[in-house]
């Protein structure tokens, strides 16, 4: 009999999280959509509130091009240069 092991057979790279913003105003803050319909409407809300309520300098929203599938490749290196990023699902 042989007996599988599915794990990684390596130790995961470790990381840092980023230091926390002190605020949100005069920063670049992304919005990832899945696309789904019921993003639409709370997204533009989401950015009038970042904009009047936080001084969020711009609002750059992004859709993935398949809902159900983690975002491309050139999405994530776009997302790189955002201050904050906000993610999201809707159905």
């Amino acid at each position: 009999m042989e007996i599988l092991d599915p794990t990684h057979e390596t130790e995961p790279i470790g990381g840092e999280a980023p230091a926390r913003l002190d605020s949100l105003a005069g920063r670049t803050v992304g919005v990832v959509s899945n696309g789904k319909e019921g993003t639409k409407a709370f997204f533009a809300h989401m950015e009038d509130i970042l904009r009047s309520e936080y001084g969020v300098a711009d609002v750059v929203q992004r859709v993935k091009l398949n809902y159900s599938a983690p975002a491309e490749h050139e999405l994530m290196q776009e997302a790189m240069g955002w201050d904050a990023v906000l993610s999201g699902v809707g159905d």
